[in-house]
């Protein structure tokens, strides 16, 4: 990973968070168990849902959580308690941690990570799960509606250069290959990661050279397996793809090789690749890819092949690693219970806007999948008492609309949340990059293409149990009705 001070997360907090921890200690209550969950508001430009990811980062962050004299010495002189600067310098992460597993599609308004533990350090962890999980699943959501906009075509990530510090380049490229890319530029993460690296080249190749043609030739020998030519720096028809076609015919042909490919880079690459493709064909070199870049997103690659366009791979950069039709995810940290003499107290935040108020309590997430079509049916969010896995026959309805309802039976109930930390202690076992990309792709099949297109996609449900809807009607009541 990155040795320097951008991956260091010691004090990677809102100050509140740490006066709040401060104020819990001088109070006599940071022993208090807290439950807290993180979730996602809806978002209308992400579409229906987006993909999990960053839990992998945040174990890493939290669970190594320390403090050196030096940051001690600073928050003391920021007016924290002598107390609590002894406290942080003996620092010892004890909170049990929930998540569903990265590559799951989730929803807004369910619990996708879950704390237990102290309120002084539950609650001294919200920036760091916040800045873990949001980044990274935006770009891992915007990634996988780049990928399914393609259509089954290639997408490289290429988006180091435009994303947003060292260490968004490296979180980006590993959550852009989760949702789906099929290799990166980025050396770093390709070598962290284990992720497939593709090279290009620059125009700066083609004019350090006296002729294209040579620039061409050059590479070709240089990299006859891997020969892609970027054939747009001077006039792509008339000059640059004639010229590659003839670097092909007289070094790589010789040399029994065929080339990879040709890219473009500016123009209209839909009306371009077409008029490419037939010469390429013409010439001898059907298997010839073509390679197309210039600030694309999922909504330009479908208008393209809409177009007719004859791309066989695209990379993407800018718009993909800092998500730029979208580029905050809307995650957020609230508690839901404390407890108390070994009962668990429910808690919940009343908002003007009625669409923010919270749901209470410690929570399990079950997806529903239908035995017959092996689809996603529907969501439940249930009290942590509550078992569906052997449950046949399940009556949902609409926690706004409650009149909505449906029974469903031939169902399977997967619980989504699964532990993580213990204790402090990592208890899960992180598959590694490639599986979690594969079974990102198998979840997001589990989707119906009603809920995945771009433009107001079907509403997919997110329920509530009668039991749990029932206890936050009484909440609400309750805190209106004093």
């Amino acid at each position: 990973m990155l040795n320097s001070s951008l991956n260091k997360c010691e004090l990677m907090f809102d100050f509140y968070e740490l006066s709040q921890a401060n104020g819990f200690l001088k109070t006599g209550i940071d022993n208090t168990v807290a439950w807290f969950d993180m979730f996602f508001r809806p978002s209308a430009e992400m579409g229906g849902f987006c993909v999990m990811a960053g839990v992998k980062q945040l174990t890493e962050y939290i669970t190594n959580l320390s403090f050196s004299e030096d940051e001690l010495s600073f928050l003391a002189d920021k007016g924290l308690s002598r107390e609590f600067i002894e406290y942080l310098r003996n620092f010892r992460f004890s909170c049990d941690i929930w998540a569903v597993p990265e590559g799951t599609p989730v929803f807004a308004n369910e619990p996708v990570v879950k704390v237990r533990g102290p309120v002084i350090q539950a609650q001294m962890l919200e920036t760091l799960i916040l800045l873990s999980v949001n980044h990274q699943s935006l770009v891992t959501t915007k990634a996988n509606r780049i990928v399914r906009a393609a259509g089954g075509r290639a997408i490289i990530e290429s988006g180091a250069r435009r994303a947003h510090g060292a260490v968004a380049a490296m979180g980006g490229s590993r959550s852009a290959y989760i949702g789906g890319c099929c290799a990166t530029t980025n050396v770093a993460a390709a070598k962290e990661y284990n992720i497939p690296l593709f090279s290009a080249m620059s125009n700066t190749w083609v004019q350090m050279f006296d002729t294209e043609y040579e620039a061409f030739a050059t590479y070709c020998r240089e990299y006859p397996d891997n020969c892609v030519l970027l054939i747009d720096t001077y006039d792509t028809m008339d000059k640059g793809l004639p010229d590659a076609i003839k670097a092909f015919d007289e070094v790589l042909s010789p040399m029994g090789k065929r080339p990879k490919g040709v890219r473009i880079n500016s123009g209209d690459l839909a009306y371009l690749s077409k008029k490419i493709r037939r010469v390429l064909n013409e010439s001898g070199y059907p298997d010839c890819d073509i390679y197309a870049s210039n600030s694309l997103d999922e909504y330009i690659i479908r208008d393209m092949l809409q177009n007719g366009a004859r791309i066989d791979s695209f990379l993407v950069g800018e718009r993909m690693i800092t998500s730029a039709s979208n580029p905050v995810m809307p995650g957020s940290y609230k508690l839901s219970a404390v407890e108390k003499d070994g009962e668990i107290i429910p808690k919940i935040k009343i908002y003007e806007n009625v669409s923010k108020i919270t749901t209470p309590c410690p929570k399990l997430l079950w997806r529903l999948f239908d035995n017959e079509t092996g689809k996603a049916i529907a969501d439940v969010l249930t009290l942590q008492d509550e078992d569906l896995s052997d449950c046949k026959e399940y009556e949902l309805f609409d926690p706004d609309y409650t009149w909505k309802k449906k029974t469903v039976t031939d169902f399977v109930a997967r619980q989504l949340l699964v532990k993580i930390v213990e204790n402090g202690k990592v208890v899960y076992s992180f598959p590694d990059t490639e599986s979690i990309r594969s079974y990102c792709a198998e979840q997001i099949d589990t989707l119906w293409e009603e809920v995945v297109r771009f433009e107001y996609p079907h509403n997919y449900y997110v329920d509530l149990s009668q039991k749990l809807w029932s206890l936050k009607q009484k909440m609400i009541d309750d805190c209106f009705n004093r």
